[in-house]
C-alpha cells in the first residue's frame, strides 16, 4: 500500500487541466456525512463490477484523505488492510447484503469491528445504502443492502471523464496523467488480500531496513560467508573470526553443555500479594466461627492492610480475640473490617504479635474456644433435608423397622455363646454378598457383630475394607448410635 500512498499523492486540480511534472495538488478531506450514504443522495456513481470498486478502495486506503471522526480512543485510526480485506470479501456478495454474523464468522471480529469498518466504507463514499437493516422486536433482524460505489473524489483525483447525471454515471475516457495510477490500481485489484497479520508481526525490521534506505546503508551478504554449520563451501578468510564445534563424540554422547543452561524452576509458585490475601482469608474462614458463611474475595479484600503487613491468620485471630465477639454476627465482613480498623498501627511489629499470639494460646477463652467444637451446644442444621436425616438418625432403635429376614443366615450355635465366633463356611455366597450390602447401607449391623462375635469374625465376614472404612467414619463427625446386640433385639 505503499506505492499507491505515493502515487496518489500526485493529484490533479480537475479533470480537464491535468498538472505535468509531477505537481501536487491536495483534495480536501474524504468524508461523507450520514444524510449522503443512501445510494439516491449519494454524490459517487455506481460500480460496474466489483474488480472497478476494488481499484477505488485502494486508492482511497493510499491516499491518506480520510480520518475517522469519532473518539480517538474506540474502533480503528485509519482506513487499513483490515477494511480492504472486507471490502473484498463484500465482491463475493451480489447483490450486496452482508449480514454481521456472515462477516464476523469470515474475519474473526467482534461485531463492533465489523461495524466500525461498513461505517468507513459508507464514510469514504465507496458504499451506499440501498435499504437499511431494521430490527424489529419479535421478528427477525433483517441485514443492510448495499451499492458499491465509486467517490467523485477518485474520478477528479485521476482525471476520469463520465457522462450521464446521478449515480448512473459512465466513464467516456481518461487523462494521460492518471493512466499510470490507474494502471497501479488495476494490479493491486486483480491481487486478493490475505488476512492481515497480527500487531505482533516483525515491524521492526522493516523499520530499520527502511532508515537504513533512507541513510544510504547498504549490507552485503556474500554467498561464501555465510553464519551455518551446514554449509558445505568454506571461505578463505573471514572477519568474524574461527568458530570451534564440539567434537562428534561429545555430541552423541550428550556430554556438551549449553553455554546457557535452562533454569529448572522446582517447587510450588510463590504467591503474590494478592493471593496471600485470599490465602490468610481462607484460614480466617476455617478458624473463626462467626465467619463460616462469609465469602472468600470479600474477606481478602478487608484483609489487604493485615496481609500486605505481612500478618499470619494466628495473628488476626489474637487479635480479633482482645474484644468480646457477639452471639450472632449477621454480617461478618463488615464486623471484621470494624475490628482491624487501626490493627496495623496498634501492632506495628511482629516480635509484639508473636508475643501475642502465645499470650492468646494461654489463655482460658483459647482453651474454650478449641473444646467448644465437642462440648459447645449443638445447632441444628438449616436444611429441612437435613433435618429430617438426622430426626431419623437421632430416632430410638424400637422405633426403626429391623429387618429379621436376614437372622437366620447365620448358625444358630453362634448366637448363644459370646466367646465362639458363627461358623461361617456354612454361609453361601449369596448370603455374605447381603451381609455385606447391608452392612455398606447400615454401619451398625457392622458395630453390632463386632460387639457379639468380636472383630475377626466382622472382618471375616464383612471383609477388611470396609470394617476399616466404617471405623474411620465413627472416629469423625458422624454420629454413632448405641449399640443393639442381635440377642438383645
Amino acid at each position: 500500500m505503499s506505492g499507491v500512498a505515493v502515487d496518489a499523492a500526485v493529484l490533479v486540480p480537475t479533470a480537464c487541466s491535468p498538472v505535468g511534472d509531477g505537481a501536487v495538488s491536495v483534495l480536501p478531506e474524504l468524508w461523507v456525512p450520514e444524510a449522503r450514504q443512501w445510494l439516491s443522495t449519494s454524490s459517487g456513481r455506481v460500480a460496474s463490477d466489483g474488480y472497478s470498486w476494488m481499484q477505488a478502495v485502494h486508492w482511497v486506503a493510499g491516499s491518506g484523505l480520510y480520518e475517522p471522526r469519532r473518539y480517538r480512543s474506540h474502533g480503528p485510526r485509519s482506513f487499513g488492510p483490515t477494511t480492504v480485506w472486507i471490502a473484498q470479501l463484500l465482491t463475493e456478495l451480489s447483490p450486496c447484503r452482508p449480514g454481521n454474523a456472515y462477516l464476523m464468522r469470515r474475519t474473526g471480529l467482534s461485531e463492533r469491528a465489523v461495524e466500525y469498518h461498513l461505517a468507513m466504507l459508507r464514510e469514504t463514499g465507496l458504499l451506499a445504502w440501498r435499504v437499511r437493516g431494521t430490527r424489529v422486536r419479535g421478528e427477525r433482524a433483517q441485514a443492510s443492502e448495499y451499492v458499491w460505489m465509486i467517490p467523485l473524489e477518485f474520478d477528479q483525483a485521476l482525471g476520469i471523464r463520465t457522462s450521464g447525471e446521478g449515480t448512473a454515471r459512465r466513464v467516456t475516457g481518461i487523462a494521460e496523467s492518471g493512466r499510470e495510477l490507474v494502471a497501479k490500481l488495476a494490479k493491486k485489484a486483480s491481487r486478493k488480500v490475505r488476512k492481515p497479520r497480527s500487531k505482533t508481526s516483525s515491524k521492526a525490521p522493516a523499520k530499520a531496513s527502511v532508515r537504513g534506505a533512507e541513510q544510504g546503508v547498504v549490507t552485503a551478504v556474500s554467498d561464501e560467508a555465510r553464519c551455518t554449520p551446514m554449509q558445505v563451501g568454506t571461505s578463505a578468510s573471514s572477519t568474524a573470526g574461527a568458530t570451534s564445534f564440539p567434537p562428534e563424540s561429545k555430541l552423541a554422547s550428550g556430554q556438551s553443555k549449553s553455554p546457557t543452561p535452562k533454569k529448572v524452576k522446582r517447587g510450588r509458585r510463590r504467591l503474590n500479594s494478592v493471593g496471600r490475601r485470599f490465602q490468610l482469608a481462607s484460614e480466617l474462614i476455617r478458624q473463626v466461627p462467626w465467619m463460616g458463611r462469609a465469602s472468600v474475595p470479600r474477606i481478602a479484600w478487608i484483609l489487604k492492610e493485615v496481609s500486605d503487613a505481612g500478618w499470619t491468620a494466628d495473628e488476626v485471630i489474637a487479635f480479633l480475640d482482645c474484644g468480646d465477639a457477639p452471639s450472632t454476627v449477621h454480617r461478618p465482613s463488615g464486623f471484621l473490617a470494624g475490628r482491624l480498623k487501626g490493627a496495623t498501627t496498634l501492632w506495628p511489629t511482629a516480635e509484639g504479635r508473636a508475643r501475642a499470639v502465645d499470650a492468646y494460646r494461654d489463655s482460658r477463652r483459647a482453651e474454650r474456644a478449641r473444646h467448644q467444637e465437642w462440648e459447645g451446644a449443638w445447632q441444628a442444621p438449616r436444611s429441612e433435608s437435613v433435618r429430617r436425616l438426622v430426626a431419623e438418625a437421632f430416632a430410638p432403635r424400637s422405633q426403626q423397622p429391623v429387618d429379621n429376614s436376614l437372622m437366620a443366615d447365620l448358625p444358630a450355635h453362634g448366637h448363644h455363646a459370646e466367646d465362639e465366633a458363627p461358623d461361617l463356611e456354612q454361609l453361601t455366597r449369596e448370603q455374605v454378598r447381603d451381609w455385606r450390602v447391608r452392612a455398606m447401607k447400615d454401619h451398625q449391623v457392622v458395630f453390632d457383630h463386632i460387639d457379639a462375635f468380636g472383630e475377626t469374625s466382622a472382618r471375616r465376614l464383612f471383609s477388611n475394607q470396609l470394617v476399616n472404612e466404617v471405623q474411620r467414619l465413627s472416629g469423625t463427625h458422624h454420629l454413632v448410635l448405641g449399640h443393639t446386640t442381635w440377642r438383645s433385639a
